[in-house]
């Protein structure tokens, strides 16, 4: 049971611009640099989830005869809370529809996230839509749905390299990892400087053992942006993890904790592990003196 409340005396366009402004605050809020990759998409997802029920109860009082002199009024009426269903797919398109057209903060969020280039998000409203439902499917752990969905999206609008992107990673989810570089590559196709799907392709070429693949679709996302932590990461790690060479991952991974503090990221923690781990590796080879080499090559001091 509701009260009566402020939502009740709103037209329909009223009480979605109210929610939307108050999903936009949401994402606004999003921290970003501490996040990674499609992370932040699906934090997204969760402010919009956040007002969905909201608007459905908004709409339902609507239709209700709230006239009387009982301020105290009990309302009684049935809300749809399963979000596979039709009505709060709906509901939840357009309020996403809503922030696209009118959320700056989400248009940012989404650029930190993915760059937007020209191709990277469809005009098509049908193929958004699919796309969307992809996401919420994956979300759900249902990523052969998710697939078909993206498959939809990309019938609608075959330069819709979002929609790639994300049916890569679902195809890697599911360790399809041939059909997940195909994606990628269609992606990067269609906008070659996508950082979502060079980042991707180059886990996708590790989990294929290529590793030298691997390295350099890293190097081709660090001629878009050199200051990607995970570039330095992720060479750090094949270098020094599946190439045997110590000396080469662990100045890649000195970088990456340098940005990663620097963002104040907790994922610095990740790369201090495996700088740890090389530096037992070097002792091994009583090759401590370079450890401590490399570290003063990149700023870090530490106490022997």
């Amino acid at each position: 049971m509701y009260s009566q409340d402020k939502n009740a005396t709103l037209n329909s366009e009223e009480l979605l611009k109210e929610l939307s402004n108050e999903a936009c605050l949401c994402i606004d809020s999003i921290p970003t640099k501490d996040v990674r990759t499609k992370i932040i998409a699906s934090k997204i997802s969760r402010c919009i989830d956040n007002t969905v029920g909201a608007y459905q109860i908004g709409l339902s009082l609507k239709n209700i005869d709230l006239s009387g002199n009982d301020k105290n009024k009990q309302l009684n009426f049935n809300l749809n809370t399963d979000k596979n269903s039709a009505e709060y797919k709906e509901n939840y398109s357009t309020i996403e529809k809503y922030l696209m057209a009118n959320c700056g903060a989400l248009k940012e969020t989404l650029a930190t996230n993915d760059v937007l280039n020209e191709k990277s998000i469809s005009k098509n409203e049908k193929a958004m839509k699919a796309y969307h439902l992809g996401i919420a499917a994956s979300r759900k752990e249902n990523d052969k749905e998710a697939i078909e969905y993206y498959k939809e999206a990309i019938a609608l609008d075959p330069e819709f390299a979002f929609a790639y992107d994300n049916m890569g990673l679902s195809y890697r989810k599911l360790n399809d990892i041939d059909n997940a570089i195909i994606a990628y590559q269609k992606s990067l196709t269609i906008d070659p400087e996508g950082a979502m799907p060079l980042q991707n392709i180059a886990v996708a070429y590790q989990y294929k053992k290529e590793f030298y693949k691997a390295i350099e679709a890293y190097k081709k996302l660090a001629e878009l942006d050199s200051k990607n932590p995970e570039i330095y990461y992720g060479i750090g790690n094949v270098y020094a993890f599946n190439l045997n060479d110590q000396e080469n991952g662990l100045d890649n991974l000195c970088k990456a904790y340098n940005i990663y503090t620097e963002m104040k990221s907790p994922y610095r923690t990740d790369a201090g592990t495996l700088i740890q781990r090389i530096y037992a590796n070097l002792k091994k080879e009583g090759k401590e003196d370079k450890f401590f080499e490399i570290l003063k090559n990149n700023n870090i001091s530490v106490n022997k």
